[in-house]
């Protein structure tokens, strides 16, 4: 959401007669409060996200150390991994071994 977003939604709820009084005295302070929401929202989405990420590259990780699979069958279980990554993690591996 963005600050034009917010404010377009206040805009609405004031032609609809919604919280109109309140909206109208205290517009900014809502404005910034929303914004801050959506800040929080959107580090907590990051976040997860990166810890989703990690977590497939660490069961490509014990995929691959397993010998079990070709890459292209691991891409099929894991599709957020792009073959590219797939490859890369597939060379730590190697160097590790």
């Amino acid at each position: 959401m963005t600050k034009q977003a917010v404010t377009e939604t206040i805009r609405i709820c004031k032609d609809r007669n919604i919280l109109k009084q309140y909206l109208s005295s205290k517009e900014v302070e809502v404005v910034t409060i929303m914004m801050s929401l959506f800040d929080d929202e959107q580090i907590m989405r990051t976040y997860t996200k990166d810890i989703e990420k990690e977590t497939e590259r660490k069961t490509a990780e014990r995929m691959i150390k397993k010998g079990k699979m070709t890459l292209e069958e691991i891409a099929d279980y894991i599709p957020a991994l792009s073959f590219d990554e797939l490859k890369e993690i597939e060379a730590e591996v190697m160097q590790l071994a």
